[in-house]
């Protein structure tokens, strides 16, 4: 695997400021931790480890002076509020969330606990937070998406496929909502000039029959949102995609290992590094809702070029030039 450069001219980028020796916190910190997702090497090494990095910087160290509980549903949705309920009993300092349900049904649960949401989209249209500047509440957090991102991820398979006559876009409606999507469907085929079938899958009892429509309605490429159950199934999901022989885009590297071909999303571990210093400005009194949401201006472009040729595809070097990884 390859480092590339950014893809796209012009995005300022979240980073880390180098920090010096940081003090040591006198009093000894918990934070609880919630994921939709499965515990397991790729989120172990893009969200929990930049986040203790993060968190060492400023000086709290797990086995000194902080407590890390980690919860994780394992793609399985249903879990999430026993989990929620486990980690509030807890006790948290700040509960860290990832990804859309978790923050949700946090604010849901409790008004006092302070929470940071860190990859979600936006907080507004989602309820989080009354403004971005000023969200109120007990909420803050960095979103990983922005305006035009899943019209860029279409405009990439285009790039990489510019025979293709039909897309289907896959999503998880427990994760997001199908009304808003197909709010802006309709500027992503005017931008394509081809039409979009848009398809449900809440989990792998869905995945044969979302991919049969696909095959019936002689669909060229799908883009697979980003979703906590989706990612625990990517292999089943990118199986599918080569067996059909549809190229694909998806949210975000670890998702290309079941055979998905491209992705294009903002850079995890630089969020939730960055959110150890939210979690550090609540802990020294500043109050959530007084803290702006934070948007990630980092996105990482990856290429698997085995998936490309396994399906007989040839990448344009104005896409590969512009990736941040390839895949050999």
């Amino acid at each position: 695997m390859r480092r590339r450069r950014l893809f796209g001219a012009g995005l300022a980028l979240i980073t880390c400021p180098h920090v010096g020796p940081a003090q040591p916190v006198a009093r000894k910190v918990r934070i609880g931790f919630l994921s939709g997702t499965a515990a397991g090497p790729s989120t172990t090494r893009g969200m929990v480890d930049p986040f203790r990095l993060g968190m060492r910087e400023l000086g709290y160290v797990e086995g000194q002076n902080l407590v890390i509980d980690l919860r994780w549903a394992e793609g399985q949705p249903e879990r999430l509020p026993g989990l929620l309920t486990e980690l509030i009993r807890l006790e948290p300092d700040v509960l860290v969330t990832t990804g859309t349900r978790p923050p949700m049904l946090a604010k849901q649960a409790t008004r006092t606990l302070p929470i940071v949401a860190v990859a979600i989209d936006d907080p507004v249209q989602m309820g989080l937070a009354t403004s971005i500047s000023r969200p109120g509440g007990n909420i803050t957090g960095i979103s990983g998406a922005f305006s035009g991102l899943l019209s860029r991820r279409f405009q990439l398979l285009k790039d990489i496929v510019p025979s293709a006559r039909k897309f289907a876009l896959l999503f998880n409606p427990n994760t997001a909502s199908r009304a808003d999507l197909v709010g802006g469907i309709a500027e992503i085929e005017r931008t394509l000039a081809a039409p979009v079938l848009v398809l449900e899958a809440r989990g792998p009892q869905d995945f044969d029959s979302a991919f049969a429509a696909m095959a019936k309605d002689h669909v060229d490429a799908v883009s697979i949102l980003a979703d906590p159950t989706l990612f625990t199934h990517r292999m089943r999901l990118g199986e599918l995609c080569q067996k059909q022989r549809l190229p694909s885009v998806w949210g975000h590297k670890d998702y290309l290992e079941g055979g998905g071909l491209v992705s294009y999303q903002g850079d995890f571990a630089a969020m939730f590094r960055r959110s150890a210093a939210l979690v550090d400005k609540i802990l020294k009194g500043t109050k959530p809702g007084d803290i702006a949401f934070e948007q990630s201006t980092k996105f990482n472009l990856a290429v698997n070029l085995r998936a490309a040729r396994a399906l007989g595809i040839t990448i344009p070097q104005s896409v590969l030039v512009s990736a941040d990884e390839v895949i050999e």
